[in-house]
């Protein structure tokens, strides 16, 4: 039974959440393409632009909690609907922004919409799925943001070679052409997204009875639970699992912020052949979130896979900064991209094996919400290298600080983790769905 549930639920599930993710994906990081014109028309330096991005993760900081606790409240269906209306309809209005005080307003009330989005689907698998399938379904998940950039790059890049149809500048066409989609597609989500097992109608009684079972059977395993959604944020586990998620979206971030810059820095580029090019580093990030969290699930042994993912993150970074051959440089960012992203569905893993129920959903937001703020300060770290030294490539130093801490920092986690009783791996069902093993 366990092989078919898991696969039912995967394909009901899994291919709309990373679609919904997809798009929320190119709303937080179209800015990145629209910067490529609309900072010199702000008359903002690199690190004074940069600020757009800190706005929004301080407000995606400052809502996440409290979105993921009434998302519990409320359902997903309805709270996701809501987040996705809102987020939508700031992305087109950004579009006419022209001062850099509105620009950072729109960027700060972006993250106030978005707020709990991705730690919200997180804490929702955590309603379908037993810990040992979940760091792939997240992996599954996570799919979705190179996928953003695979197809929104090149998008983003077409967009912006529009400047001047229809009256629209070129960045004014990335934010109207991305924002669209996320306010349709809430139509869809409130018809067809449930919140979770006991309503649906395409699983059977008794396969509905065995998902409550196993989850119950971890949920019992953890102790007993505080009804306090807050009593989480006063773990130290979920402390120190915030700081060090914090290294993880700097690089993510800054290395997307910043690729089309890089790329752009090649010379005699248009915007649609930047986009193509910033695309291809996605590629492989793809295929690293699909194999690392397989291999991960199926060692048993999750840590070693997050500092070694991170370690390739550090070196190809650091290799990538003392080239000159943009060919070469654009292979090492690649094996960069790969070591940053692929490592993150396997840490995502970590936090539901000492939370449980409405603890999950305010310690998944905390963590994710401080940890968030590095994609604010990684482009802005960047930013304020790239305005001393005038190279984009150079700014790559920053994040190949972070990436190192985060290698070294894993083991310390690790020892914090383990210490105290979490849920363990049952060994009687190898995670890939449809096929058991010992």
């Amino acid at each position: 039974m366990e092989a078919k549930v898991m696969k039912t639920v995967t394909w009901r599930l899994m291919p709309f959440l990373v679609l919904l993710y997809l798009v929320a994906y190119v709303d937080r990081s179209n800015v990145g393409f629209a910067k490529l014109t609309l900072q010199d028309e702000l008359g903002l330096s690199s690190a004074a632009f940069t600020l757009g991005q800190v706005a929004f993760f301080v407000a995606y900081a400052i809502f996440e909690v409290p979105s993921n606790i009434l998302l519990e409240r409320f359902g997903a269906r309805r709270w996701f609907t809501r987040i996705m209306v809102s987020w939508g309809l700031v992305t087109v209005l950004t579009a006419l922004v022209s001062t850099a005080w509105q620009f950072y307003a729109a960027r700060f009330l972006l993250g106030v919409a978005e707020a709990g989005f991705y730690p919200g689907v997180l804490y929702y698998l955590t309603k379908w799925y037993p810990y040992r399938y979940r760091a792939r379904m997240t992996g599954w998940f996570m799919m979705a943001s190179p996928l953003a950039f695979i197809i929104g790059n090149p998008l983003m890049g077409a967009l912006g070679d529009l400047d001047g149809t229809l009256g629209l500048e070129g960045w004014q066409w990335i934010f109207v052409a991305t924002g669209l989609p996320a306010m349709l597609l809430a139509v869809v989500t409130l018809r067809v997204l449930p919140d979770g097992p006991d309503g649906v109608r395409w699983l059977t009684a008794d396969e509905k009875g065995w998902i409550a079972d196993e989850l119950a059977r971890e949920t019992d395993a953890l102790g007993a639970a505080h009804e306090n959604p807050l009593s989480a944020l006063r773990d130290k586990r979920v402390v120190w699992m915030a700081l060090y998620f914090l290294c993880f979206p700097l690089g993510a971030y800054g290395l997307s912020f910043w690729l089309p810059t890089i790329v752009d820095g090649f010379g005699g580029l248009s915007s649609t052949a930047t986009g193509f090019i910033t695309a291809i580093p996605y590629v492989f990030v793809a295929l690293g979130l699909y194999v690392v969290p397989k291999l991960a699930d199926r060692s048993g042994s999750r840590y070693p896979w997050i500092a070694a993912t991170t370690a390739v993150g550090a070196l190809g970074l650091a290799a990538t900064a003392l080239v000159d051959n943009h060919a070469l440089q654009m292979a090492l960012i690649s094996v960069a991209a790969v070591g940053i992203f692929a490592g993150q569905p396997v840490l995502w893993s970590l936090p539901s094996r000492f939370l449980a129920g409405v603890q999950a959903a305010s310690g998944i937001a905390m963590i994710n919400a401080v940890g968030n703020l590095g994609g604010g300060f990684g482009p802005m770290g960047i930013g304020v290298i790239v305005d001393r030294t005038s190279s984009p490539v150079t700014g790559l130093w920053f994040l190949v600080a972070a990436m190192a801490v985060a290698t070294v920092a894993t083991f310390g986690i690790k020892r914090l983790i383990e210490h105290r009783p979490v849920i363990t791996d049952t060994p009687q069902r190898d995670t890939e769905l449809g096929r058991s093993t010992v």
